[in-house]
């Protein structure tokens, strides 16, 4: 995946494409697209990648595992309190909810360039 140009990464990838099940669009046009993001206890989701920066706005989070684009685990999250973080462009990537029980929910507004 080309890190340095997102314009070239595959829109087959993006995550609404390639992760239909954990990403939806709530709002989208020519400036920002609106995602809502949730991942059920016990899965993970397929490969993809977020081209655009924006804000993620995590309002259930979860004890999630991260994968790198080779689908070696990278990071390990213990659940936290919410939070409003900035976000970069993400090559490819999946995460894993290990919870048991409880469901990740967030929200990541993308500002498209």
């Amino acid at each position: 995946m080309n890190e340095l140009n997102q314009n070239t990464w595959d829109d087959q990838h993006d995550a609404v494409n390639a992760a239909p099940n954990s990403h939806k669009i709530l709002f989208e046009n020519e400036k920002v697209r609106v995602v809502e993001v949730v991942v059920k206890p016990g899965q993970k989701e397929p490969m993809h990648h977020h081209k655009w920066p924006g804000v993620m706005v995590i309002d259930r989070p979860t004890n999630l595992k991260y994968y790198d684009e080779n689908n070696v685990l990278d990071i390990v999250n213990t659940k936290n309190t919410t939070k409003v973080e900035w976000m970069d462009p993400e090559p490819m990537h999946a995460v894993e909810n290990t919870d048991n029980n409880e469901e990740y929910h967030a929200i990541r507004v993308e500002i498209k360039q």
